[in-house]
């Protein structure tokens, strides 16, 4: 079933991306490197959204097409089994991007795939749209990291040792407040882990 959305009188569009948010613990680990990117190399995009690993990139809809997209996300998830992610060290996209390192890649991908397709079939998202390649991350650092500072950044962090875990019970919309992305909805796992 396609629906089809008409922008509102205003033109207003509302900035949104689709993401797995881990619990509070590890968002505040997460948030902790961050914070020491910004101290030891001055550089705080990443601060500007909470923890998370992407699903979808970022998309502009009208106000009246929330409505849709909450209901097609509910469904989605509805059909969703929970699993566990393992964070594992760090990683870089150079010469930008520092991230802490998913292990198993798998059912993220599998799980993007099939929001893809949901995306395309029921909320009429064009292909050049939709996130086309997923290599799950945390970033801790981007975009405004100078490659000096990475310079300096990657050859410790690559040693470096980090790890954590967490349940996925639920995939999460994000908005956009105009200076900051900031959780929206979550939207719950029919068969979470209860953990």
């Amino acid at each position: 079933m396609l629906i089809t959305i008409c922008q509102d009188m205003s033109g207003q569009k509302n900035l949104y991306f689709i993401a797995i948010v881990p619990n509070l613990s590890v968002r505040e680990l997460i948030k902790a490197l961050k914070e020491e990117m910004k101290e030891r190399f001055n550089t705080k995009h990443a601060l500007k959204s909470p923890a998370h690993i992407t699903l979808q990139m970022p998309f502009k809809r009208s106000a009246d097409f929330e409505e849709p997209l909450v209901n097609t996300l509910k469904a989605f998830a509805n059909q969703q089994q929970a699993f566990k992610i393992e964070l594992s060290g760090f990683g870089c996209f150079s010469p930008r991007v520092l991230f802490v390192k998913v292990n198993d890649h798998e059912p993220i991908a599998t799980m993007c795939r099939d929001l893809k397709k949901v995306l395309s079939d029921t909320l009429d998202f064009k292909t050049d749209k939709i996130t086309s390649k997923i290599h799950p991350h945390m970033t801790i650092a981007t975009r405004d990291l100078s490659k000096s500072e990475f310079n300096k950044a990657w050859p410790e962090y690559e040693k470096r040792k980090f790890s954590s875990s967490f349940w996925v019970n639920g995939i999460f919309l994000l908005k956009h407040t105009g200076k900051y992305w900031e959780i929206h909805r979550e939207f719950s796992f029919q068969k979470h882990s209860g953990i």
